[in-house]
């Protein structure tokens, strides 16, 4: 390493490692020496790698077992809910925030994959838009909702009154004031910021696609491996973190569950079964003929 540190700067594993290394050997040597006033380690090994070490064997390249480096607890995505999203809807202040909101929850894509779409890749008769992939780089067609593509044109008519260049290659994104520049992340992001403070949420442009994941997984016939297709993961199981219910989510189920069985109570009452005798117990008590 060299030159001053950024700070908040994102170093590679091996970086961190190399570092780690040195701060341990560095600890361990004043300890040895009885140098200085510590008393253990901040930077131990576990238990397998330091037997390891010290019988000579290959220390095991996983880095991140450290005893004082606990796993963080993967956080269960954040979802919009339905009236919070109409409210901020409501919020925008123009057609063309109000089709990126609609196209966001629609397809699922990432805010930086739509903002990059070209108008030739909003395709109005098959009511798909053509995307570039963040991490394959590849094209890929994803559906969305009659409504986003009527926001579409209303925001692209008014744009092209006012100036905005008009092309299938040209960016189907634009700011709203000359001079015409492609929309860039910083800005959308900002236009929701402003739809957020109006209604006092923290919402961000990823919660969208959170949002449509959930949308899409909530319905039944929807298979999950269609809902990782569009979504553009690489595994089936990176889909396991939105089957981690939050308490609200088990709240509201119960509730659910509960005004679900006594409506059913309700409409369908137990019948009370009359008391009865046997009529062959009756002939025999009172001398009759059973015949």
């Amino acid at each position: 390493m060299t030159g001053k540190p950024t700070v908040g700067a994102k170093y590679s594993p091996a970086t961190r490692a190399h570092c780690e290394t040195v701060l341990r050997e560095f600890y361990n040597f004043h300890l040895d020496d009885n140098t200085g006033s510590l008393l253990v380690n901040p930077f131990p090994l576990v238990r397998g790698r330091r037997l390891a070490q010290r019988d000579g064997e290959k220390e095991h390249r996983n880095r991140r077992t450290g005893l004082y480096r606990p796993t963080v607890p993967q956080r269960v995505p954040r979802r919009i809910p339905d009236e919070m999203y109409t409210r901020v809807f409501a919020g925008l202040r123009s057609h063309r925030d109000r089709a990126l909101l609609a196209f966001w929850v629609a397809t699922g894509a990432r805010a930086e994959e739509l903002l990059s779409v070209k108008q030739g890749g909003a395709v109005v008769g098959e009511q798909t838009v053509s995307v570039i992939r963040k991490g394959t780089r590849d094209c890929q067609d994803l559906a969305a909702t009659p409504d986003a593509f009527v926001w579409l044109r209303l925001y692209q008519e008014s744009a092209w009154k006012k100036g905005v260049l008009r092309g299938r290659h040209h960016p189907l994104w634009w700011t709203l004031r000359r001079p015409w520049r492609p929309l860039e992340y910083d800005a959308a992001r900002m236009m929701f910021n402003r739809a957020n403070d109006l209604l006092g949420a923290n919402w961000t442009l990823h919660d969208l696609r959170h949002t449509a994941t959930f949308l899409m997984l909530d319905d039944p016939n929807m298979p999950p491996v269609y809902v990782q297709k569009i979504l553009g993961h690489k595994y089936l199981s990176t889909l396991d973190i939105y089957n981690r219910p939050t308490r609200d989510d088990v709240i509201r189920a119960g509730l659910a569950h509960h005004a679900r069985q006594e409506k059913r109570r309700e409409e369908t009452p137990v019948p009370v079964d009359e008391p009865s005798y046997n009529p062959d117990s009756l002939s025999i008590l009172f001398g009759r003929d059973a015949s």
